[in-house]
């Protein structure tokens, strides 16, 4: 006979625990804990199997123990993606037995880009499962027709119940399956709301066991809590092999897909699309898309290029100095860490002579890209000043370096490849506090020095505009 345990899980990181506490022992999250009940017994076999060597047996049978050597290669083949962007940003394709979370905000497009990806890999003479749980057969027929996705190969299961998507994968046997969205699925063996930290957490594991098992690759699309993070506990993005993040302007045509966890393939790789009637299509400019291009006579706004996982994208980063209405100066900061934005401008006015904190900041990063890359620092200190000066910065020219405490600028890592993404897009110079050497196809004259802040702004034509009235 069955008997019914209750445990309590941390919706914050995972972890369990035999008593409700207010705070989480595991992570120290303030009332995180929910309710899990568990099912033990004759009534758990459905799910549990009915031992240890059947649970770990799975479809696959009985694990076996066998040189590293001796695995074949072709067990790790990467299904590509049949969009290049797509593969970029997952390292060259979908990998088997590969558990992969996409998650963004609602209507952003992450059906339409896994619809897209699943009508190409079906295209290939491969079967796709794609199970929906927010949307009936006929709306996902209707974006499929808009798109054009209606390859032979291209499954379509409608379910809720993580048994029916089980069954369906015996039946199906697919090279790939996706599941929209995870958040949807659930068990009613587990008394637990479907969506609820448990629920979330126990279809992930079985799916993704049955993936492993089964050699497929799995993409789990996941909703975002209004703070930007995956809805559902943190131990989440820490079952899965990737997690990728689907972003766009309100508003806007531009998508970006973010990688911020990648167990085959590099992190903080970005790819760039553009939002039609006909779906997503890769943006073939990126430093275009990305505001990338030499300004003339622009006021407060500088380029840079920035190393985003395997390649160097030329970005404009944007910023607005003015007199404070109320009496805090108001700082906001979009696309940069605004602690690195105070960072630089102390530096400002410590090594530039600029007095700005007590004015209201805006700062922006043109395209919705996140600047995370220190080197980036110089762009930002020369749109800043020239924001505060009201004067325009000199044409055709870039920033790179990164700025110290003590006012002076380090160069940053790939400066030979920044440069030459300088030198592609035509830019005039580049002030940079070091110049890269024996890199061919490069202009001599290309690359300015710029040791300090103080050389940065005298290059700018900043330095002379102080005694009239910069710091006023």
């Amino acid at each position: 006979m069955a008997r019914k345990t209750t445990r309590y899980l941390c919706k914050e990181c995972g972890a369990e625990s035999a008593t409700w506490l207010g705070r989480c022992p595991a992570c120290g999250a303030w009332d995180s804990l929910t309710e899990l009940a568990r099912v033990i017994g004759k009534d758990a076999a459905r799910t549990a199997g009915k031992g240890p060597a059947a649970r770990r047996a799975g479809a696959g049978g009985m694990p076996r123990v066998r040189p590293l050597a001796e695995v074949p290669l072709d067990e790790t083949r990467r299904v590509t993606s049949g969009l290049a962007e797509l593969d970029r940003v997952l390292g060259g394709g979908f990998v088997p037995g590969a558990a992969v979370l996409v998650g963004g905000d609602p209507g952003i497009g992450k059906s339409t880009l896994l619809l897209q990806a699943a009508h190409a890999v079906a295209a290939g003479g491969k079967t796709v499962l794609y199970v929906t749980g927010e949307e009936s057969p006929g709306q996902v027929r209707l974006r499929a027709e808009r798109l054009g996705a209606l390859a032979p190969g291209l499954l379509l299961l409608a379910a809720t119940e993580l048994d029916d998507v089980l069954a369906a994968l015996d039946q199906a046997a697919p090279a790939l399956l996706i599941l929209d969205s995870v958040q949807t699925m659930g068990d009613p063996s587990l008394e637990a709301a479907t969506g609820s930290p448990a629920q979330v957490r126990h279809v992930a594991q079985a799916l993704t066991r049955a993936a492993k098992a089964g050699g497929w690759p799995l993409v789990l699309i996941g909703h975002v809590t209004k703070e930007g993070q995956i809805a559902g506990p943190r131990l989440l993005e820490h079952m899965v092999d990737a997690v990728f993040y689907f972003e766009g302007e309100e508003g806007g045509s531009g998508r970006i897909l973010r990688s911020v966890k990648n167990r085959f393939g590099p992190t903080h790789e970005v790819a760039l699309f553009t939002m039609g009637d006909a779906g997503l299509t890769a943006v073939e400019d990126p430093s275009g898309f990305l505001g990338g291009r030499h300004l003339k006579g622009a006021t407060g706004a500088a380029v840079t290029v920035t190393w985003k996982g395997s390649r160097p994208l030329a970005v404009e980063v944007q910023a607005l100095v003015s007199a404070p209405r109320y009496g805090t100066p108001a700082r906001v900061i979009q696309g940069v860490d605004p602690r690195r934005v105070g960072l630089l401008v102390a530096v400002l006015e410590k090594a530039g002579g600029l007095a700005i904190g007590g004015s209201d900041l805006f700062v922006s990063v043109a395209g919705g890209l996140r600047l995370d890359d220190p080197a980036t620092d110089a762009a930002l200190l020369a749109a800043l000043a020239s924001a505060h000066a009201g004067a325009a910065l000199p044409d055709a020219t870039l920033y790179l370096g990164e700025a110290g405490l003590r006012g002076d600028l380090r160069a940053g890592g790939r400066l030979a490849e920044r440069c030459l993404e300088a030198a592609r897009l035509g830019f005039a110079r580049v002030l940079s506090p070091a110049a890269p050497e024996g890199v061919k196809g490069l202009p001599a004259d290309l690359v300015r020095l710029v040791p300090d802040v103080a050389a940065l702004l005298g290059a700018c034509g900043l330095a002379r505009a102080r005694g009239a009235g910069l710091d006023a």
